[in-house]
């Protein structure tokens, strides 16, 4: 079959190999925050699962129940999560949704599950949700990086002290996405 967008496949590819690479920028800038070396992350992602979408979402009228949300709130499943800007609503730490105005030309980098549980809950993973309330078509192209399938992840030693004690087991990459699929889709709690 000829396809209609014959650049298409190749301009995805290119961008998302792209992502990779800022993905990996941007976790060694995680790491020196930490004060640990800027290669620390690299040997968790020698051949890293990562996954672009390409998304649409319709517009949204009238009252948005959680049962018509685009997608309800949830917090991302790996490291980072890299999402083009446009208007998306966060919540804050204090539990209140607030909207993200756009800065044209950047990028919204959200912190997902895997920097949390490294990190200790020194870094967050950030609650959002997709409401589509524009009244126009929205398309989305998230960005999301892991870590290796087989790689364990853990409390860094340097996030684990007396007033932040250690929150969470040891978990491979695999393990602990296949578990947040399992807890979201319940056909994959039968496997």
């Amino acid at each position: 079959m000829a396809s209609t967008l014959p650049e298409f496949s190749e301009l995805t590819y290119a961008y998302h190999q792209k992502m990779v690479i800022l993905s990996k920028t941007l976790l060694k800038g995680i790491a020196l925050s930490l004060d640990l070396r800027e290669s620390h992350f690299e040997n968790l992602m020698r051949n890293p699962i990562s996954i672009q979408r390409l998304l649409h979402y319709p517009p949204q009228g009238g009252y948005v129940g959680q049962n018509i949300i685009g997608i309800g709130a949830h917090t991302d499943y790996g490291n980072l999560t890299i999402l083009a800007q446009d208007d998306v609503g966060v919540m804050n730490r204090d539990g209140d949704w607030v909207e993200g105005t756009p800065i044209h030309g950047t990028f919204v980098i959200n912190i997902g599950d895997l920097i949390q549980r490294l990190t200790n809950d020194v870094y967050l993973a950030n609650m959002h949700r997709v409401v589509n309330t524009t009244g126009r078509e929205r398309y989305s192209i998230p960005f999301f990086i892991d870590a290796d399938f087989d790689a364990i992840i853990e409390p860094l030693a340097s996030c684990v002290t007396d007033g932040n004690p250690r929150r969470y087991k040891p978990v491979t990459c695999g393990e602990h996405k296949f578990g947040r699929f399992a807890a979201s889709y319940a056909h994959l709690a039968k496997a």
